[in-house]
């Protein structure tokens, strides 16, 4: 009991300070656009923590308003059903949006890139290593059994991800738009207990991305912008 009113303080008080600040403005694609009044994302939760302490301090992790707080409502939510899963999100965008190299998308503020979860040995949810070495995560490789080194991928955690980010976004009023990841690794996501909710609600990428998407899952949002 006392665990779960924590978990709601710390989740609560960080969308209340989302709340009041200054409400987005996007405009645009997310190939092509730019964002006002963005919103850097917080670099650690109860359940979840940033890519990079300096990516963060770069500014590469900044956001539309109503996508923090979609994501954040998220993240509180799986820490109550699912309070052994971690979470680890990744690039997002730059605080006034335009190109964010070397992405072809991420550019006004409503595209987030999360790392995958995965297991150890032991079966316990760990975060995917993310380091200079690695190129922050984004130059692993998993194999066709899902395995890197001894890690593999944790396909009930990012279901219920995606089915908590998805009914996250429409209690607001919006929806996700695709999700991009490997499509040779999908089939693994679709046999998991919200497998059958993941094909009815969430568009996912048929064709293989220009880069493979294998060690991280992109998310856009269906958010209105400007022109």
């Amino acid at each position: 009991m006392r665990l779960t009113l924590l978990i709601t303080i710390l989740f609560v008080g960080s969308y209340c300070s989302l709340t009041q600040a200054n409400k987005s403005q996007c405009y645009g694609t997310t190939a092509q656009g730019r964002i006002e009044h963005s919103v850097k994302l917080p670099a650690k939760g109860t359940n979840f923590v940033s890519y990079s302490g300096l990516a963060g301090a770069l500014g590469r992790t900044y956001v539309h308003a109503d996508v923090a707080k979609i994501m954040l409502a998220a993240y509180g939510s799986l820490a109550l059903s699912h309070p052994n899963k971690v979470y680890k999100y990744a690039e997002t965008g730059l605080k006034h949006g335009g190109k964010f190299k070397p992405h072809k998308t991420h550019q006004n503020g409503l595209s987030v890139d999360f790392m995958v979860p995965v297991t150890n040995p032991r079966g316990e949810s760990v975060h995917l290593p993310t380091h200079a070495f690695n190129r922050l995560g984004y130059d692993i490789e998993f194999d066709n059994n899902s395995q890197y080194k001894n890690l593999s991928i944790d396909y009930p955690a990012m279901a219920a991800h995606l089915v908590t980010l998805d009914k996250a976004a429409k209690q607001r009023g919006f929806k996700l738009t695709r999700v991009i990841f490997d499509p040779q690794l999908q089939p693994e996501l679709f046999k998991t207990p919200h497998g059958a909710y993941l094909k009815q609600h969430i568009v996912f990428s048929t064709k293989r991305a220009w880069v493979r998407h294998d060690e991280h899952y992109h998310v856009d949002f269906a958010i209105p912008c400007k022109p």
